[in-house]
């Protein structure tokens, strides 16, 4: 067993191959040795503005080669990256950096969290500091990936494992060494953040979209021959929608895994992905930031099992309950739970929140679904309200926590209308008996919110959203604008 810190696999992989590609993006490359080099300068003139092991620091750059060295130089002191979206407003990154409580921020304008020390986007360290390799320290916590609550409140998911990893014992999520590995989703989400992170970490050169585009997805794949990536569904969706002459122009032969999450997949798009690729290349992982379970199904083993989302790795367990919390028999539909090998607490804590679990450590995703006599799980639907948009979670009670504090809205409620690009698209239904436009509505959004999380389309309605005690009933608001769509 050898264990290695993230500074010194950078650092074995720089010396292995100095010359090899790390990094690319948008055309831009850094080699392993610069990479190496330039995180032990930026790590020091981190140390200046006063990061120590085990602080977290907030990163809120966009996809670029900068994003990755950032978190690397944080690694190198022991300290523990925290990304978050670029594009937030400042009302919704305060809150962030308030629960987050960063020794810095970077990717932000200076002064803008009034003395904490925040570094701009470009940001350079002084020449003059030294890039030799620093004193080998590991983060006690890997990640700290910050995810939106069902309070209305953001919450922080604090990884439980170090900045540190023994890849003799086993690679992760079928990566190999040495490849090539396309980035198309945003380095703030989980995925995209952890699995690069390893690809980097391996040896991998890393291809890092500034945002996701079809075409030109196909046209990185053939260009770099990658090898592994992970999309979204609404990714997917939009790949299959180019003309067939258009899709079918690229060549695709070295991508040998292409793993989505994130969101549930149509089965016809699934399906049409496994025919046009192969079954051994179409991949599918269901899980939680938090770490608790995660399943795997290639697509040829998904053929023989439709609709599951397949087995758990490792020795985490699933059981299925109904409402009373009793555990139900093989194939009867309730929430599934799930238990990681080392009982609850062992792979995450939350800051700004609190675990919700059954007796004996039990947690939920939130998703119902049953598992068969083979220990297959099946997903039926979500218990909670949350709605999956392009594989981003979005909660309604934040958006709902946004709406209402225009002084003109009496009360709200946000549901997530079916979608057939995104998967779900951001209703807002707002009683104003004051009156508020909706251009004038979303502008206070947009002034508070990330846009993704910003309602498509705004119904208002002349009566109170929430009872007496203070409930929306948005599954029954869904059901009327799905079932019968004129009273939308």
């Amino acid at each position: 067993m050898v264990v290695k810190s993230v500074s010194r696999l950078i650092t074995e992989n720089a010396k292995a191959d100095p010359d090899a590609p790390a990094i690319t993006h948008e055309g831009d490359t850094v080699n392993r040795r610069q990479l190496d080099l330039r995180t032990n300068r930026l790590a020091r003139a981190y140390t200046q503005l006063g990061v120590m092991t085990d602080d977290l620091v907030t990163v809120a750059l966009p996809n670029s080669i900068e994003f990755y060295e950032a978190c690397i130089a944080i690694w190198k002191l022991g300290a523990t990256p925290q990304p978050i979206s670029a594009r937030l407003p400042l009302v919704e990154r305060e809150a962030i950096v308030e629960l987050a409580n960063p020794a810095i921020v970077v990717g932000a304008e200076p002064g803008s969290h009034g003395a904490r020390p925040v570094l701009p986007v470009g940001f350079e360290a002084d020449p003059a500091l030294s890039d030799a390799a620093l004193p080998d320290v590991t983060a006690r916590y890997w990640k700290a990936p910050t995810s939106g609550g069902s309070t209305g409140r953001p919450k922080i998911i604090v990884s439980a494992n170090p900045g540190a990893f023994d890849f003799d014992i086993a690679l992760p999520l079928r990566q190999m060494r040495n490849r090539a590995q396309l980035v198309s989703g945003p380095l703030y989400h989980n995925g995209p953040f952890s699995f690069s992170m390893n690809g980097l970490y391996l040896g991998n050169h890393i291809i890092v979209m500034t945002r996701f585009d079809a075409e030109q997805t196909l046209r990185l794949i053939e260009q770099h021959r990658i090898d592994w990536m992970m999309m979204v569904p609404t990714m997917m969706l939009r790949i299959w929608k180019l003309p067939a002459e258009v899709r079918n122009a690229y060549d695709l032969s070295s991508l040998r895994i292409m793993l989505h999450l994130a969101a549930p997949c149509p089965p016809w798009l699934k399906e049409e992905w496994i025919n046009w690729l192969g079954g051994e290349r179409v991949h599918e992982l269901f899980g939680g930031t938090e770490g608790t379970g995660a399943t795997w199904i290639t697509g040829d083993e998904w053929m023989q099992h439709k609709g599951s989302v397949g087995k758990l790795m490792g020795a985490s367990k699933v059981k299925v309950v109904d409402k009373q919390g009793s555990d139900l028999p093989v194939g009867e539909i309730g929430e599934i739970f799930l238990l990681p090998e080392g009982g609850q607490g062992s792979t995450y804590h939350y800051i700004g929140a609190e675990s919700q679990a059954l007796e004996g450590g039990w947690e939920s995703l939130g998703d119902l679904g049953y598992v068969d006599e083979a220990g297959y799980i099946y997903l039926t639907d979500r218990k909670t309200d949350m709605i999956l948009s392009g594989g981003a979670n979005i909660y309604p009670a934040e958006v709902e926590a946004a709406i209402d504090a225009h002084p003109a809205v009496r009360s709200s409620a946000v549901i997530g209308l079916p979608d057939e690009d995104l998967g779900q698209v951001i209703h807002g239904i707002v009683d104003a008996p004051d009156g508020v436009s909706e251009a004038e509505l979303i502008s206070f959004l947009n002034a508070r919110m990330v846009r993704y999380k910003v309602p498509r389309s705004i119904e208002f309605v002349d009566y109170p959203l929430r009872d007496d005690a203070g409930k929306t009933r948005r599954s029954a608001l869904l059901r009327e604008r799905t079932t019968n769509p004129g009273s939308a």
